[in-house]
């Protein structure tokens, strides 16, 4: 086994381990049994063992999941310097069970202060753009990289990445989305591990764990930046043509 299979198993292990934690503190206590024999054979291990640990699509099962998950998130103190000035941990905030997740980069002073994310300005202009694409923010499910936010608004550092990237991870197992739109560069570059710019990346789709992704600018960027606001309408647009969704004509 080479270095790349080993990292891809060793991942989807601790995968594994958080999902079944997970469904452990949320009171589930029996996992069905895989679909066929022939499923129980793979020889993939780790395979078997997460087909077996998906729960039924249930907005219950997952609201449930995402609750218990938000506790932890609101005990975290890993981050001292952000536990210490924050008002309230930001988890998320729509859909439990969505096809469409957008993912910012950190909490701001409003979402802060309210405890969901982007509800300020660039919020405000992100649900406009949510409803051009004829969807509504409780159709979509909103999440940031950090769920704290950081003084001043400053960039999240890799070590505040770091201590958060496994509470994102599992909110978006519980979800299971089949699109994901990033909002900005530090989100685009944290879930697909890149150094690539968010001008590189958008425009086309990339995959993270089976899910499709788009990438575009932030909306506090297009609040800066008007002009960029159209190529942005350009990203969204060929995101809802690939979820087979038709705009009306105007």
């Amino acid at each position: 086994m080479d270095d790349a299979q080993h990292d891809v198993r060793c991942r989807a292990r601790r995968q594994t381990t958080q999902r079944l934690e997970s469904l452990q503190r949320a009171g589930v206590t029996h996992l069905g049994k895989p679909a066929s024999p022939a499923a129980a054979e793979t020889p993939d291990a780790c395979s078997a063992a997460t087909e077996t640990t998906k729960v039924s699509p249930n907005n219950e099962d997952n609201r449930r999941l995402l609750d218990v998950l938000a506790a932890e998130v609101a005990g975290c103190t890993r981050c001292q310097l952000l536990a210490r000035t924050r008002k309230q941990t930001v988890f998320g905030v729509g859909s439990p069970h969505a096809r469409l997740c957008f993912l910012g980069e950190a909490p701001g002073a409003d979402e802060d202060r309210q405890g969901e994310p982007f509800v300020g300005r660039a919020g405000q202009l992100l649900t406009k753009i949510i409803e051009a694409c004829t969807l509504k923010r409780e159709d979509v499910y909103l999440l940031n990289v950090l769920k704290c936010r950081p003084p001043d608004n400053r960039n999240p550092l890799p070590d505040e990445v770091r201590n958060c990237r496994g509470f994102l991870n599992r909110q978006l197992e519980i979800i299971r989305p089949e699109f994901l739109c990033c909002l900005g560069a530090v989100a685009a570059q944290t879930l697909l591990d890149t150094t690539q710019t968010i001008g590189r990346l958008r425009g086309r789709f990339h995959e993270y764990q089976g899910v499709r992704v788009l990438c575009t600018y932030h909306p506090a960027y297009l609040l800066r930046n008007p002009a960029a606001k159209n190529d942005t309408w350009q990203d969204m647009q060929l995101l809802i043509r690939e979820m087979g969704i038709e705009l009306p004509r105007r």
